[in-house]
């Protein structure tokens, strides 16, 4: 059976991250994708020039409509943006027994915040604990537990604790912001830690990445069941996608923008 996966979420107009990247992740990884737009965005590849938030009443009404006509299978969660649109979509989902991949999105590639400082207390207390997997990257663990940026691994396994602590089933901590020539991933739950390691891809070309993975990871928990199993596929797929990210051209017409991965690489037959 195809699964049916709900991505909430912000819209990117360039087609890198936010929604779009997130249906493209769906559809490639064999979900049925569907949508609920948290916000519109005014981006490129060069950053983030302006931001419209939904009305919280307008992002509960799509998603109770997705939910009142079509079987859900799983949930990601990206952009929310401020603290009535996380409320409206904590109030959405509470009770529902599906599984849930938060992506805490908070800054841009390029800088650019995208939830509010106020706004972190909200997502920590109200969708932290109903999360079955969130995805933070060091920077936004760091500003989930207000703590300095892991740079070693001890730190790593240290937040991911404590971000377990907070309520949720399991963490994916991302670890591409340490320094190597590796891009090492903690999991954990409360019965096990597994390290996934991959090597790091010399590329600018790495726009939406936390999307792609998280949308991923929802589809792939909906197929299998199996977190574990689920997190190494994801893993497997964004890398594929970041390695064929240089065979598009998207962008870059000053030099210092951050193209898009491409989702469909694998259909595709590079030089």
């Amino acid at each position: 059976m195809i699964p049916n996966i709900l991505s909430i979420a912000g819209s990117d107009p360039s087609g890198g991250a936010g929604i779009q990247a997130d249906l493209k992740a769906i559809s490639a990884n064999g979900g049925y994708a569907m949508a609920a737009i948290t916000a519109l965005t005014v981006q490129n590849t060069c950053g983030v020039f302006g931001v419209e938030l939904l009305a919280p009443a307008f992002v509960a009404a799509q998603i109770n409509a997705i939910f009142d006509d079509i079987r859900v299978d799983a949930v990601k969660i990206g952009m929310l943006g401020d603290v009535g649109v996380i409320s409206a979509v904590s109030a959405c989902l509470k009770g529902r027994d599906i599984p849930i991949v938060l992506d805490p999105v908070m800054v841009a590639k390029g800088g650019n915040r995208l939830l509010e400082a106020k706004s972190v207390a909200a997502l920590r207390d109200h969708l932290v604990p109903h999360a079955s997997v969130i995805t933070p990257n060091l920077p936004e663990a760091a500003d989930l537990l207000n703590e300095p940026e892991a740079t070693t691994r001890a730190a790593m396994e240290a937040q991911a604790a404590a971000l377990l602590a907070l309520g949720c089933k399991a963490v994916l901590l991302k670890g591409g912001h340490l320094s190597g020539g590796h891009s090492p991933d903690l999991f954990l739950t409360q019965t096990g830690r597994t390290w996934i390691e991959a090597p790091r891809v010399a590329t600018k070309n790495t726009h939406g990445t936390g999307c792609t993975l998280s949308s991923a990871l929802a589809t792939q928990i909906a197929l299998t069941g199996d977190p574990l199993s689920a997190v190494r596929a994801a893993k497997t797929y964004t890398l594929g996608a970041i390695r064929g990210a240089d065979a598009l051209s998207v962008g870059h017409r000053n030099d210092h923008g951050h193209g898009p991965v491409d989702h469909f690489f694998s259909q595709r037959t590079y030089p």
